[in-house]
């Protein structure tokens, strides 16, 4: 086991005060920068930066960001969320970490799609029924991480699922 603890710090973000939204960061009491590569390998969508080095992530509507000695995580809804979803990235760590005999890791960097590329794969047909009045505006919002693809009805029909597996794939949504 790699973190065996860890103090937690939720906190409204600075840019945004009075808001709603928590972001929160657990302060690790080791450095897992030597884990990275291997979460790189296994976590679809992950955004390593070697030299940083630091590892961000998109999990639904949540995105976290691996440091050496830090695991920080935004848009959660409370400290209950906060303490559950940090104590699931850290067993993500431990069990990575666990099974690096088994892992390839990667120093791999990807590239955050552009908002035209989703765009382009989108089905084109501005129904609203995502919340959002066109899709240009929708692939704006997902690119930002700021909506999730499930919110697009379309993508869910058959003409669509090869659009809907790439958009997965460039996305990371797990």
């Amino acid at each position: 086991m790699l973190i065996q603890s860890y103090d937690l710090e939720v906190f409204t973000p600075p840019c945004d005060p009075g808001a709603e939204r928590f972001s929160a960061v657990a302060h690790l009491k080791v450095d897992i920068s030597s884990v990275l590569p291997y979460l790189n390998a296994v976590l679809k969508g992950g955004r390593y930066n070697p030299a940083a080095p630091a590892l961000s992530w998109k999990k639904g509507r949540h995105t976290i960001v691996f440091h050496p000695e830090e695991i920080a995580i935004n848009n959660l809804t409370d400290g209950d969320e906060a303490a559950g979803e940090i104590c699931e990235l850290v067993d993500l760590v431990n069990h990575t970490w666990d099974g690096r005999a088994e892992i390839e890791p990667s120093e791999m960097v990807r590239q955050r799609p552009s908002h035209l590329a989703i765009f382009k794969l989108l089905p084109g047909t501005n129904c609203k029924q995502c919340g959002e009045p066109t899709c240009y505006n929708f692939a704006l919002k997902l690119t930002a991480g700021q909506a999730d693809i499930s919110a697009c009805p379309a993508l869910a029909e058959p003409d669509h699922r090869a659009a809907l597996a790439q958009l997965e794939e460039m996305l990371g949504d797990s």
